[in-house]
Formats: structure tokens, sequence, C-alpha cells
């Protein structure tokens, strides 16, 4: 999936992606668009792990991106993020979100995202469920 269109027109004013490092990367697979985030005092807890909502914040995000560049006159909005983290990561490792639309409706897509550390193990899998609406400008 081509998201440099949306990287261009819309995360350069996210403060959240910003803020937590996110870096969202084009795939060759129209399915599919991926994001990087180091795990660093932006975003890990007082142990040192990774945060499990800056967790769910990579993976929202990065479905929202998907959306858009899907649907790139609507507006996409997060309705729904389920995750489940199934390990840990230290700062300094370097995660790889892949979004994979599920669905892709009038109004809702569904997106599954598995979050892999730097060894390609599996950190987290998330589900998450974008409403897709018309922008009113």
């Amino acid at each position: 999936m081509d998201i440099e269109r949306v990287k261009e027109l819309r995360l350069k004013q996210d403060g959240l992606s910003k803020t937590l490092g996110m870096e969202f990367l084009s795939t060759d697979d129209p399915d599919t668009c991926q994001a990087r985030m180091k795990v660093d005092e932006r975003n890990r807890q007082v142990f040192g792990f990774l945060s499990g909502g800056a967790t769910l914040a990579l993976a929202e995000n990065l479905a929202g991106v998907g959306s858009m560049t899907l649907c790139p006159d609507k507006i996409c909005v997060g309705i729904n993020v389920s995750g489940s983290h199934v390990k840990a990561v230290l700062e300094g490792d370097t995660v790889t979100a892949t979004a994979r639309i599920l669905h892709k409706g009038k109004t809702l897509h569904q997106w599954h995202v598995e979050i892999n550390n730097e060894k390609g193990e599996l950190i987290s899998s998330v589900e998450i469920t974008n409403f897709v609406m018309h922008n009113p400008k």
C-alpha cells in the first residue's frame, strides 16, 4: 500500500504519532501498510518496557493511515481497538507493526495489526475497526 500521499498531507500535523516516534512505511502489498517505533523515553513505561498504551496507539494510528490511504477523500476514525500483548520489549529495541485490512466496507474498515520486535517475535496482536465518513469540508 502506497501511503506516501497520506504521510505528506496528514501526518505532518499528527501530534501523537510524532510524540511517540512512529515512522510509517509503504509496502508492495495493496492490503497492508507498516510502521516502526523505537522503544525509548517517549513510549516506555517506568520499568523500561514498551508501554501497552503506546503499542495500541501505534496499531490504531497505522490502521488509520491505511484507511485514509484507501479512502483519500474521507475522514477515518477508530471506533474500536482490542489487543493482546504477549511479549515485553525493552528500551532500545525497535518494533514493527504490520496492518492488514480484513474488511473494506463503505463505512467500516476492519484491520488486523501484528507488532513484532527486531527478532521477528510477536509482541502484540491488535484488531481495529475504523468508521469511514464524508468530509464535511
